[in-house]
């Protein structure tokens, strides 16, 4: 949040987050619950079975405290629900532990990978990309390289997305030490 207060200029409670990917996983639910506390407006922007498998107790809370906050927390398939973000988060496809599951993320989350033409879709100019990292943007790492050998492409960020102007990944990491800092004090 830090960061986004840093990049965005408005409001909290005015900024559009959207999640996109693999909207199941510990990163996604994390952002829905802040976004759902802080009143902000989150959408979980992923395929229709991921959206079919999201945990009803996770989301009962959520929408619990939403209600309260007067968040707006949606989720969608349809690309028109990135227009107006401020934010566009993401997350690798497959955690540590999950190799074996590689091949089917990549076939159902590779039209989901945050490329230039997904920040324009937003009609946002000063869109910011945000990822937790460490992120798969190019074939510069060993398992990039062995996946990509068997044919599966798992970044799921471009290089051109993570090295521009609109992405604060580095930012957001050193925000993350700061806080870290704070809370052992």
């Amino acid at each position: 949040l830090l960061t986004i207060q840093e990049h965005v200029n408005k409001p909290l409670k005015k900024v559009k987050i959207v999640f996109v990917g693999d909207i199941r996983n510990n990163m996604s639910y994390a952002w829905m619950k802040g976004c759902a506390k802080m009143g902000m407006h989150f959408v979980a922007y992923g395929p229709k079975e991921l959206i079919n498998e999201l945990d009803k107790n996770t989301l009962n809370q959520v929408y619990e405290v939403a209600n309260y906050s007067g968040a707006r927390i949606e989720f969608s398939d349809n690309i028109n629900s990135l227009k107006d973000a401020d934010v566009i988060y993401t997350d690798v496809w497959a955690s540590m532990g999950e190799e074996a599951q590689i091949p089917y993320k990549v076939k159902i989350l590779a039209p989901y990978k945050v490329t230039m033409d997904l920040l324009k879709s937003t009609g946002n100019k000063d869109v910011i990309f945000m990822h937790c990292l460490p992120a798969f943007h190019d074939f510069e790492t060993k398992l990039a390289k062995e996946q990509m050998e068997l044919g599966y492409d798992i970044r799921e960020v471009t290089d051109e997305v993570f090295r521009s102007r609109h992405s604060v990944v580095f930012d957001e990491a050193e925000n993350r030490l700061h806080t870290i800092k704070a809370v052992m004090v």
